[in-house]
């Protein structure tokens, strides 16, 4: 008799995976999201109007990939071995269509134009600094980390809050062993992560920041999520490293979390005791929690979440909960 061999909760047919074609029908993400409520500050005219036309592109150094070129960071290290246990085996979505389909504000906030206006962005040297609870802070640059702990190559699935999804290999390490490296101390309950500020080299900062985007992009995890094993520091994607519109050098990557979670371009790492304010959940906090689980059974206040699009087809498929990785991380959210 065969062996049947049941699939992950996690798995999506095949028929539904993201096939290799570019889908190129982009719409704006501030437009999506609507921002018309009395009181939330300025920034639909940020995200919305047309001020970016006056920025010219930069040339980004990519290739006819579209923003491929090899970063610094790691260089020599890629491709890194896949880790068997971060490997269902799906069709991965088209490497073209995830490096030119990019939420980076910083750099613009259309998706199809973030990877054109990166030229600019320096990575390297990348100065990282992990302080505040812990017995061992740290210093140093990217490469000393990734020379550290070496790199592994997974698997995942993305979730964008905008209710779209796409497949992608990863490549980087485990945040948990960069804070054990420095030692948490007993009170750090929380993580901090910051996103460089770096106004003169990202064209739509100043803009963000006088219409009142609280830059520099900041995120936050409890304790137990930055050291769970799914949450990954990401230096590397389909096998080269970061290109800088998905977040190069270093970005987080949380698969059960919506996208925004997941901050890009990281220069600052603080273990807290409280729990931090996070960018997006000081914009819309009934809209953009702490927590920010993928949820099917609970809508943003102004679209459901129980389906996703699947960013190369357009096909909606259910929203699983927590991203599919339900088995793994459920067990941190059950209230005692």
């Amino acid at each position: 008799m065969a062996n049947i061999i049941a699939p992950p909760p996690w798995r999506i047919p095949d028929s539904l995976v993201t096939p290799e074609s570019v889908y190129r029908s982009r719409r704006r993400f501030l437009r999506h999201l609507g921002f018309g409520a009395a009181g939330t500050l300025a920034l639909a005219s940020a995200g919305c109007g047309n001020s970016e036309s006056a920025v010219p592109p930069v040339s980004s150094g990519t290739n006819s990939a579209g923003g491929l070129d090899a970063p610094a960071a790691g260089v020599g290290k890629y491709p890194a071995r896949r880790n068997p246990d971060f490997d269902p085996k799906w069709k991965l979505s088209d490497e073209k269509t995830a490096a030119t389909y990019n939420n980076y504000y910083e750099f613009s906030t259309q998706k199809d134009r973030v990877h054109r206006l990166v030229g600019g962005f320096v990575i390297s040297p990348w100065p990282l600094e992990i302080y505040g609870l812990c017995d061992k802070p740290w210093k140093g640059d990217l490469n000393d980390l990734i020379a550290e702990f070496g790199l592994e190559e997974r698997i995942y699935r993305f979730r964008c809050v905008e209710a779209w999804a796409m497949i992608v290999p990863w490549t980087g390490f485990p945040l948990s062993k960069l804070l054990e490296k420095v030692a948490p101390k007993s009170d750090a309950r929380f993580v901090r992560l910051e996103t460089v500020s770096r106004p003169n080299q990202m064209p739509s900062y100043a803009r963000l920041v006088s219409n009142g985007y609280p830059l520099p992009y900041n995120e936050g995890l409890r304790m137990d999520e930055a050291m769970h094993p799914l949450t990954l520091v990401a230096t590397g994607i389909y096998g080269k490293a970061l290109p800088k519109q998905h977040g190069a050098p270093a970005r987080l990557v949380v698969p059960w979390k919506y996208g925004y979670k997941s901050i890009k371009s990281i220069v600052k790492i603080e273990l807290v005791a409280r729990q931090p304010a996070t960018l997006w959940e000081t914009l819309g906090p009934d809209e953009y929690p702490f927590e920010s689980n993928v949820d099917p059974a609970v809508p943003h206040p102004r679209w459901s979440q129980a389906t996703e699009r699947m960013i190369d087809t357009g096909d909606r498929v259910p929203t699983l909960p927590y991203n599919g990785y339900a088995e793994a991380v459920a067990k941190l959210y059950k209230k005692s």
